[in-house]
């Protein structure tokens, strides 16, 4: 029998895995430790003009899985990031979706669809005209703005990507705020990591006047760091995450760390291997941070970042033209910090994510050998950026299953600037239950109805709530 499209049951393909979701996973809150959304408009609860604003570009910033496609489909610039007419990007979108079967983008702009605007309609030329109107309407009722999507969508928790030089101020005002969810900040040190880079001197002193430090030195440029770390973490803050799109561990004294960095201050170039013996050395000394903190370290590796560099200059980072990348040997690498982080007593809970699937085994089985102390201190992270789709989400969660714990998983995030992507929870839950549920028919696992509900249970909202430590001491 041929299953009607994106019907209650969708990717839903044994009875087992439609008891497990609508039983136990749809209903579920959610919590998004991992996105891109300004807190600025989450503070101000930014209202919407329509569909395309919200859906594909505001003002030359949006959702760039979307744009990819579009240049794909032959769409000009100016109906992407450009000043073309609202509904003619909206079309041009919808041109775009009709060639995209069996990309996530065809299922989740779908979703989005049906949950955010209550419109069911295939998504075609045909279609445009109502699709539009309708989700206009919509938008322009009051309850649809920033906060109201987070709540319509049972958001208990959203985790923004913030440099260690932010003041923090949105997330401040927000802390104050009566709300249903809570919005707080994650670390994130790629401007710190970057000594080689021309703003770098410019950059310590917008730190040092974050951190009411002057940075001269390494002394004070750790005393700065540990300030920011103590502010994100006294609004709430309980992640970091550290872009490893190359990375090499040399290993430096505090010493000879210091001395690198006292050099760049004064404008020396740095080689390629000093400035890996600085980052070596910045890792660890976070890290330490990071676990006095109770903190949780993301691991996000294998970017390669603006390929294009015409479109870069034109356009700036973030706007479609990164990809998967391949550092041979990353693993090893990364093993080294670790045991260099453990050896100093320094090793905080940690999730690593590879845009390299082929590195998935590798992290999986590296993990284990760092495990102890507390419940799943590491854990291979979801099926990220070009691998979260069915066939990737699958893969991750039977890697996970085969080589640790995967009742212990934190499960999904969106990963998102977009306020209207949180049906990608949904799709993980339907994937998720679509394989243990694929698993409890092959007698693989059993049919136990209470163990199956707190392992569904807990893989897609409780651990996370417990993991982090977001309402409370983290367990």
């Amino acid at each position: 029998m041929i299953a009607l499209f994106m019907d209650d049951d969708f990717l839903l393909s044994t009875e087992t895995a439609r008891r497990l979701y609508h039983s136990y996973a749809e209903d579920l809150p959610i919590i998004d430790y991992h996105c891109h959304l300004n807190p600025e408009q989450i503070f101000e609860d930014t209202r919407f003009q329509d569909l395309t604003q919200l859906w594909i570009c505001d003002n030359g910033k949006g959702d760039h899985y979307k744009w990819r496609l579009m240049r794909a489909n032959g769409v000009p610039e100016r109906l992407i990031t450009g000043d073309g007419e609202p509904y003619e990007k909206f079309l041009a979108y919808v041109k775009t979706i009709e060639q995209a079967p069996g990309n996530p983008l065809f299922e989740w702009s779908h979703l989005e669809l049906r949950r955010a605007f209550g419109i069911d309609l295939t998504i075609s030329e045909k279609n445009a005209p109502e699709i539009w109107r309708r989700a206009n309407e919509r938008i322009a009722q009051p309850d649809f703005s920033a906060r109201g999507l987070i709540e319509a969508f049972k958001v208990r928790c959203v985790c923004t990507t913030d440099d260690p030089a932010s003041p923090l101020t949105w997330h401040a005002k927000l802390a104050q705020e009566q709300l249903s969810f809570k919005v707080l900040p994650t670390f994130r040190p790629d401007a710190l990591m970057g000594i080689e880079a021309p703003g770098f001197a410019a950059y310590l002193t917008q730190l040092g006047e974050a951190a009411g430090i002057e940075i001269h030195d390494g002394k004070t440029f750790r005393e700065a760091v540990a300030q920011r770390v103590d502010a994100f973490h006294a609004v709430g803050g309980r992640l970091a995450d550290h872009g490893l799109n190359a990375f090499v561990f040399v290993p430096a004294s505090e010493q000879e760390a210091d001395a690198l960095l006292e050099r760049r201050i004064a404008g020396e170039e740095l080689s390629p291997l000093e400035a890996e013996q600085y980052r070596s050395a910045l890792a660890l000394f976070l890290m330490r941070l990071y676990r006095e903190h109770g903190w949780t370290l993301q691991l996000h590796m294998n970017v390669f970042r603006n390929a294009n560099s015409k479109m870069f200059k034109a356009l700036g980072p973030d706007a479609g033209f990164d990809s998967a990348g391949d550092q041979p040997g990353l693993v090893r690498e990364v093993a080294k910090l670790l045991d260099a982080a453990n050896s100093a007593d320094a090793l905080p809970r940690m999730i690593f994510y590879s845009l390299d699937e082929g590195q998935w085994m590798g992290l999986a089985t590296l993990m284990q050998s760092f495990q102890g102390g507390e419940r799943q201190k590491l854990q291979l992270g979801c099926a990220w950026w070009f691998s979260d789709s069915l066939a990737g989400i699958t893969r991750q969660l039977e890697v996970f299953a085969q080589e640790s714990l995967l009742g212990n998983f934190t499960g999904m995030l969106t990963d998102s600037r977009s306020f209207l992507s949180y049906p990608r929870h949904e799709y993980f839950r339907r994937v998720l239950c679509r394989l243990v549920g694929s698993w409890v028919e092959d007698g693989r696992i059993p049919d136990d109805e209470e163990w199956l509900k707190d392992l569904v249970s807990r893989i897609c909202y409780q651990n996370a709530h417990d993991y982090f430590g977001f309402f409370g001491e983290a367990r």
